[in-house]
């Protein structure tokens, strides 16, 4: 024998004194064979050279093995050739042509008959013919911790059943796209869905069946899997059959978003409570209006302050129904904020917006074209003259770039509007004081004036009526 034959057969030999003489020095329910190999497979540090300059370490867990259902095999059940003084060398072009040998290995023991009675393995053997490359066991099965992932084991739960493969570095093929199977634990408990069963969305699905489907490309696959919410969610599903996304989806734009583009696939989440994380995903799709609203006082509040009391695009086109504001409902739509006390006194703001508006030539006559039943002619609303996602402060240094931006709004119905036409605006403030003071002033000597006005004009002409009578 060589000198590496002997070493190997010494190495065997001292873990088998080892096991006979002294049992608390190896594990209770490995064999000597077993023990042998792992005085040297079983520390750290033995690393196996590829011909591609790749490396693995040929280290073994004793406790994984300890757990594999193979355990009573022993080593050369499965590594061939190797035994008590015979350590062959092998080499290969790369540790994945390395792990393609131990599927031929596996199938010694499980033929491709027996493996397609199981709806997982036919799916994944049938695919492995079409692409002309081995599916690896170790893959979902592992290469000495094996577990079992087949009918007639007892699992704890489905989840647990699941994710015996799904818990891999798994990819479905579909076209010439390739889409993750990979499923995250954390991700799933940390869910809205974290009370649910995996046979609640993927329907169809268990233990006994597991169907192949096909699509034409992942966007497909995608559209095809957000359907499933409608079965738990259908008032929601029934508003986004309004939404302008449905109408563009409906028109072949795949690129449309769905259920899962904005609350994910298995980490679900719940939009409406994370502002921030919901606005980015808009920018997916829109990143222009995105910039944009990025750069207002909304957005930078939003993104530079984290201040979630500022409006995000599900707030102006709603959640599920999406679409662009009416142009009558927008004063209504900017009142939620705008006109609630506990959200604008933090910040200085008028309160007074709705009423104050509302009070105006533009919304009362936006008031009475409410009333009547025949269309309205176009009325200035919030947007026209603060803008709709580049909305800017009304002081600051970007009060002249909004003066600006109002003259033009206000020209388009009052074609002589000069530069100051805007001046009258009072901010929505009621006259105070502190807030337009020259107007309160004389508001309030109106309010003074008038009165008196009125009692001397009654009294005058009383006292006129009592000489015409004390004359006769």
């Amino acid at each position: 024998m060589g000198p590496f034959a002997w070493i190997g057969f010494f190495l065997f030999l001292e873990g088998a004194l080892l096991g006979f003489l002294a049992p608390e020095a190896r594990a209770a329910d490995l064999s000597r064979e077993v023990t042998g190999c792992l005085q040297c497979h079983g520390k750290r540090g033995i690393v196996m050279t590829f011909g591609d300059g790749g490396r693995r370490e040929a280290h073994v867990s004793a406790e994984d093995f300890r757990k594999s259902v193979h355990r009573e095999l022993g080593c050369s059940g499965c590594h061939e050739g190797f035994g008590p003084g015979v350590h062959p060398r092998r080499s290969f072009r790369s540790e994945r042509l390395f792990r393609t040998r131990t599927l031929r290995v596996c199938r010694r023991c499980h033929p491709a008959e027996e493996l397609r009675k199981s709806p997982a393995h036919a799916l994944l053997i049938a695919r492995e013919k079409e692409a002309g490359e081995p599916v690896l066991c170790s893959d979902c099965h592992g290469a000495h911790g094996i577990t079992v992932v087949a009918q007639g084991r007892k699992f704890e739960s489905e989840e647990q059943y699941c994710m015996g493969c799904h818990d891999k570095d798994m990819s479905l093929a579909v076209g010439a796209q390739t889409v993750s199977l990979e499923v995250s634990l954390e991700d799933i408990h940390g869910s809205v869905h974290g009370n649910l069963s995996c046979s609640d969305c993927h329907f169809g699905f268990s233990a006994e069946n597991h169907p192949e489907r096909s699509f034409t490309s992942g966007r497909d696959f995608t559209i095809a899997n957000s359907e499933t919410c409608r079965r738990c969610h259908f008032d929601k599903y029934a508003k986004t059959l309004k939404s302008i996304h449905y109408v563009t989806l409906c028109e072949g734009k795949l690129g449309s978003p769905v259920c899962v583009d904005c609350h994910g696939s298995h980490a679900v989440r719940h939009a409406a409570r994370d502002r921030v994380s919901s606005a980015w995903k808009c920018r997916g799709c829109h990143p222009k209006t995105f910039k944009t609203y990025a750069r207002s006082v909304h957005g930078a509040a939003l993104f530079n302050e984290q201040n979630t009391d500022v409006p995000v695009c599900m707030d102006c086109h709603q959640i599920h129904s999406v679409n662009k504001p009416e142009h009558e409902k927008v004063p209504d739509m900017c009142s939620n904020c705008h006109a609630d006390p506990a959200v604008v006194k933090k910040y200085g703001l008028s309160t007074e917006v709705l009423k104050t508006y509302l009070s105006d030539f533009h919304g009362v006559t936006l008031s009475f074209y409410r009333e009547q039943k025949g269309p309205s002619r176009p009325v200035a609303v919030c947007t026209d003259c603060h803008g709709y996602h580049d909305i800017t402060s009304t002081t600051g240094p970007d009060a002249n770039v909004l003066k600006e931006r109002l003259v033009k709004s206000c020209r388009q119905c009052h074609s002589g509007a000069t530069s100051d036409f805007p001046d009258a605006w009072l901010s929505h403030y009621v006259p105070s004081l502190s807030h337009a003071p020259g107007v309160y002033l004389v508001n309030l000597a109106f309010k003074i004036f008038l009165p008196v006005l009125v009692v001397g004009l009654v009294l005058q002409i009383l006292l006129h009526l009592w000489r015409v009578v004390s004359n006769r």
